[in-house]
């Protein structure tokens, strides 16, 4: 790999480590771990690869890859003839957070249909122009949400295609 390549990578890692930090709720170890791991690919990476690069002991690497394994988070692979375990990302684990997602966009949908509907109904007995409620917002809101839920679904869709032909 070049050199360029490998700054560009370890540049990665740790932007993507602080942002998974915080979506994932991770310890900055095991979230530059799984930054390493994605930005690997399913070729994978080895316990001896994570601590030369991330540059940490091998006891608080094997913590955290058991930490991430017991999250499901990752995934580990052998190779005939070879004692090492590859880590990867688990495929199973992406779908889950996108249906974490769209459960949540729904709900949201759902609230926000109601909340219109209230106001929808606030209007028609409203004295006047003024204290009428606006609608455009909850209008395009719940727009938003139905085509950022079709999206992530088309998303999920070629994301257990992919996996099925593995």
């Amino acid at each position: 790999m070049s050199a360029t390549i490998c700054k560009q990578k370890q540049n990665l890692v740790e932007r993507l480590g602080v942002l998974l930090e915080n979506k994932e709720q991770l310890a900055p170890v095991a979230a530059r771990i799984l930054s390493y791991i994605i930005l690997t690919g399913k070729v994978g990476t080895t316990f001896e690869d994570l601590v030369t690069h991330l540059c940490a002991s091998k006891s608080t690497i094997s913590t955290h890859l058991n930490h991430l394994q017991n999250l499901k988070k990752i995934l580990y692979f052998t190779k005939p003839g070879d004692r090492k375990k590859y880590f990867t990302i688990n495929q199973d684990n992406i779908i889950q957070s996108i249906d974490n997602m769209m459960e949540s966009w729904l709900d949201q949908k759902d609230l926000h249909l109601e909340i219109k509907a209230y106001k929808v109904n606030a209007n028609s007995v409203a004295k006047d122009e003024a204290s009428k409620f606006d609608l455009d917002f909850h209008d395009n809101y719940i727009k938003f949400l139905n085509e950022a839920t079709k999206s992530i679904s088309e998303l999920r869709t070629k994301i257990i295609e992919n996996n099925n032909k593995i």
